[in-house]
């Protein structure tokens, strides 16, 4: 059974995927690809110029990593940890792993030995694969010293391993497959774990928090219902936070694969403002920090700008301010408001590309004073609230009715309820399976199967 098979595992209800049957995260990449075919999947810069790797590319690679692992013995339920950068070999291996049955542990780029070592051993992975010299630098050493991780697989190069791991190179694990991958992706089940996330919350020893592909999948289903309203289609995503991160994970990997989006990889933080004009993308996910961080820059711009120039762009701010309130506009500013739009708004929203339907912002609280600038400038930004335990969105502004000072109602598919100490508890598919390994911890925190956040609302 090949990859083309195990997408009939996935559903799709008059061109939309049909999340409510959909059984795995595999089988659900498999069906849109197999309809994207020969269409631009994941982007990324090579030689200064974006290139792209189409979906039946991706999914040809998929398939080949996942008859790999198996051939180098990873069993279905195995942990197989992923640390990595940004990169299209991220989403490979990530849909690799699970497809062949394992489960995905990743890990971030800017881990020490001792939290690779903590993450490795916890979880009890057979192997781990990662990408660059550098980061094999501190991963190996981790390595070495976990007992029940056996192979290590580097994305670029081979280099030295100690006696007690096998070292293979991501190419040649590649040619071990055969493409045929489809038996373990069609024995997948909706409540399998997909996978464990670590995550410190509050403080203390990051516990691994177990996600099922119905978690994910379920979480995806409400941001497509949140979104609808903006007309989906060919849609453009530009990823820049860490893959390895529950909210990019879900929010930035497998919504935009469930709507057949095209996905593109920021070169990093500091070029990321080149990296919006050069993609235009459609929707972003982000922090605080990037509206902080744009909202000084523009208001260092307008303060070095005198006369005309700098009134028009005050006038925009207020007069969009006055409108979100819901106050009447006076008859001056209801005849120049169109020139606004003009000369103001549409150059701001030129800083983000230009083509943005909507920018969703999770991760920390938005300052409310720099989420309404950014309304009053035209650009649609939605403040959402979640957690890793939740896979991760709880609640989110719709695109019509936007309140920037508060998180919004919950997404689809999700209830909330306020406990009588004012603790946030959450319930619906979304709900993680428990932490790995810590049960104690896991009662805790599940409670008759509503999730204890922790958050006070």
């Amino acid at each position: 059974m090949g990859w083309e098979q195990a997408s009939a595992v996935a559903g799709i209800l008059g061109g939309e995927m049909d999340y409510a049957n959909c059984r795995s995260l595999p089988a659900m990449f498999f069906e849109v690809a197999r309809r994207q075919d020969a269409r631009p999947f994941l982007w990324a810069k090579r030689d200064q110029k974006y290139r792209s790797l189409s979906w039946a590319e991706a999914a040809d690679g998929v398939s080949r990593l996942a008859q790999g692992l198996a051939a180098l013995g990873i069993e279905p339920g195995d942990r197989v940890a992923l640390v990595a950068e940004n990169r299209p070999e991220w989403v490979v291996a990530d849909l690799a792993i699970m497809s062949a049955g394992a489960v995905t542990v990743p890990a971030y780029v800017t881990n020490t030995v001792g939290d690779h070592r903590h993450i490795l051993g916890n979880s009890g992975a057979r192997a781990v694969i990662v990408s660059t010299a550098a980061l094999a630098g501190r991963v190996i050493p981790a390595a070495a010293q976990v007992p029940s991780v056996r192979t290590v697989i580097a994305m670029e190069g081979g280099g030295e391993a100690p006696a007690n791991l096998d070292l293979r190179v991501w190419d040649d694990v590649l040619a071990l497959g055969d493409g045929e991958s489809g038996a373990r992706v069609a024995a997948l089940t909706p409540d399998d774990t997909a996978c464990i996330i670590y995550t410190s919350g509050t403080g203390g020893v990051p516990k691994g928090v177990m996600l099922s592909h119905r978690n994910i999948i379920g979480n995806c289903r409400g941001a497509y219902r949140l979104l609808q309203m903006l007309g989906l289609g060919d849609e453009k995503f530009l990823s820049f936070l860490p893959l390895s991160h529950s909210y990019e994970h879900t929010a930035g990997l497998f919504f935009p694969i469930s709507i057949g989006a095209e996905i593109y990889f920021a070169e990093g933080a500091e070029t990321l403002a080149t990296n919006l004009v050069e993609v235009r993308p459609t929707i972003m996910t982000a922090v605080p920090r990037l509206y902080e961080t744009m909202h000084q820059r523009i208001r260092l711009a307008i303060a070095r700008e005198r006369g005309l120039k700098r009134r028009l762009f005050e006038q925009a701010v207020v007069i969009g301010r006055k409108r979100m309130a819901g106050q009447k506009l006076s008859l001056g500013q209801r005849l120049i408001d169109p020139a606004l739009e003009k000369l103001v708004r549409n150059k701001v929203r030129g800083r983000f590309g230009g083509h943005l339907k909507a920018m969703i912002s999770g991760g920390a609280p938005l300052n409310p004073e720099i989420g309404s600038f950014f309304l009053a400038l035209g650009v649609r930004l939605l403040q959402g609230y979640g957690q890793t335990e939740a896979a991760p969105v709880v609640c989110c502004n719709p695109p019509g009715h936007i309140r920037i000072d508060t998180v919004g109602p919950a997404i689809d598919g999700v209830r909330i309820r306020i406990a009588d100490d004012g603790e946030i508890l959450v319930a619906g598919d979304n709900v993680m399976k428990g932490y790995w390994n810590d049960p104690e911890a896991s009662a805790r925190t599940l409670v008759d199967g509503w999730l204890h956040t922790g958050d006070i609302g």
